[in-house]
C-alpha cells in the first residue's frame, strides 16, 4: 500500500460493541480488497466499522442498512465530512425536555425494564433535544452516541435480556463494568470526544442509506467494489430483537405496539435474509442485481445457512472466485463467532 493511502488512518473509529460487527477482522478483510477502485458499496453495513475503514482508504463510499439507528451512525461517520458537536451543542442536549407530552417514549415503555425511570426521562429529554440540533450530521451523530451509551449501560451491551437492573446491583459485574451504574449523560460526555475525532472528510461525497439491500441495488451506478456481510441464518443473534430499543430510540415510534417482556417493537422490520424460508431466493435476487459490480468481498461464517457450498454454488453462476478462511479462536458470540468455527471471506471478480 502506498504512503499516501494511509493519509486517513489517524482518524479511528469508535469502538463498536455490536454482535457480529467486523471491527476486529478490518485487517484481516483489508487484503482482500482489490486494487485500483475508486467506489465501494456496503450493503449490509450494521456498526458501519468496514464503510470507516474503506473511507479510511480514500475511496467513496456508498453505505446502508436497513436498520435507522446503523443509518445513523453511517451519516454521522461516513456521509459526514465536518459537523463535529461542540461545547453549545453539547449544553444543549443536556437541557430540560423541550415537550414531556411528546419525548416520553423511553419511559412510557422501557421504565424498570432495562434503566430506573430517572434515567429512561433524561434519555427522552436528550432524545429530544437532539432533535433541536441545527443539521442532520450533527443529530445523526449525537444520536448515534446516545445509542453507543445505552449499550454500554447494559450488561452485555444489547436488550434481549430482561436482567439489566438486576446486573446493575451486582456487585461483581459493576467492578467489570462501572457503565452499569453509571449515568446515561456521563457516559455520553466520554463518548463525546472519541466520535469527533472520526469526523473527517476523505475528499469524497460519501453517502449513507436506509434501504433494503435489495431496494439499494439497482440505484447503484460506477460502483466497483460490492462488500456484502448479510444476516446469518442459524445465528442465534436477531439484530432487531437484540437492538430493538436503539431502533425505537432512533424513529420514536408513536404508532408502534410493544411487545413481549423487553418491549420490543412490533411488527418487525421486514428482512428477507435471516429466515431459512426466504434466505436462498434473496441471496439468489442479491447476486443477480449486483452483476454490473465488477468486484464482491463476501464476508461469511460457515456456521451460517446456507453453507458455504451452496453459497459458493450461487456465486458460481455469476462468476469465478476464491474462498479464504480464518479460524475465530475465541468465542465472541453473535454470528456464530465462536471459538472452532471460521470467518470466510469470498473474493468474486468478472473475468
Amino acid at each position: 500500500m502506498l504512503f499516501s493511502e494511509y493519509q486517513y488512518f489517524e482518524y479511528q473509529f469508535p469502538l463498536p460493541q455490536y454482535l457480529g460487527s467486523k471491527y476486529l477482522l478490518r485487517s484481516w478483510l483489508q487484503q482482500f480488497i482489490p486494487r485500483d477502485i475508486r467506489v465501494v458499496c456496503d450493503a449490509f453495513a450494521g456498526s458501519q466499522s468496514m464503510a470507516f475503514l474503506f473511507k479510511q482508504l480514500g475511496f467513496k463510499v456508498i453505505t446502508n442498512d436497513f436498520l435507522n439507528f446503523n443509518h445513523q451512525i453511517g451519516l454521522a461517520l461516513i456521509a459526514n465530512q465536518n459537523n463535529t458537536l461542540d461545547k453549545q451543542d453539547w449544553e444543549s442536549l443536556l437541557q430540560a425536555n423541550p415537550d414531556p407530552s411528546y419525548y416520553n417514549l423511553i419511559e412510557s415503555t422501557y421504565t424498570d425494564i432495562f434503566f430506573t425511570r430517572d434515567q429512561c426521562q433524561v434519555i427522552d429529554a436528550i432524545r429530544g433535544n437532539i432533535d433541536r440540533l441545527g443539521n442532520k450530521y450533527k443529530r445523526a451523530l449525537a444520536l448515534a452516541i446516545l445509542n453507543r451509551s445505552l449499550t454500554r449501560k447494559v450488561t452485555m451491551g444489547h436488550f434481549a435480556h430482561q436482567q439489566a437492573l438486576n446486573y446493575a446491583l451486582d456487585p461483581k459485574r459493576i467492578k467489570r463494568n462501572r457503565s452499569l451504574i453509571r449515568p446515561v449523560q456521563e457516559i455520553m460526555a466520554d463518548l463525546l470526544p472519541q466520535y469527533n475525532r472520526a469526523v473527517f472528510a476523505n475528499g469524497q461525497e460519501n453517502c449513507s442509506y436506509n434501504l433494503d439491500a435489495l431496494e439499494l441495488l439497482p440505484q447503484l451506478q460506477d460502483v466497483d467494489l460490492l462488500y456484502l456481510d448479510p444476516p446469518y441464518c442459524n445465528s442465534h443473534a436477531d439484530y432487531q430483537s437484540f437492538y430493538h430499543l436503539l431502533e425505537t430510540n432512533s424513529m420514536y415510534w408513536k404508532d408502534k405496539e410493544f411487545v413481549n417482556g423487553n418491549r420490543r417493537y412490533s411488527p418487525k422490520r421486514y428482512s428477507g435474509f435471516d429466515k431459512k424460508g426466504e434466505a436462498l431466493t434473496s441471496l439468489q435476487k442479491l447476486f443477480a442485481l449486483s452483476a454490473a459490480v465488477p468486484h464482491w468481498l463476501i464476508s461469511y461464517n460457515d456456521r451460517s445457512y446456507p453453507d458455504i457450498q451452496t453459497l459458493c454454488e450461487m456465486i458460481s453462476v455469476h462468476r469465478p472466485f476464491r474462498v479464504e478462511r480464518k479460524e475465530y479462536l475465541n468465542s465472541r458470540g453473535g454470528r456464530g463467532s465462536v471459538a472452532g468455527c471460521h470467518e470466510v471471506a469470498i473474493i468474486a471478480s468478472q473475468d
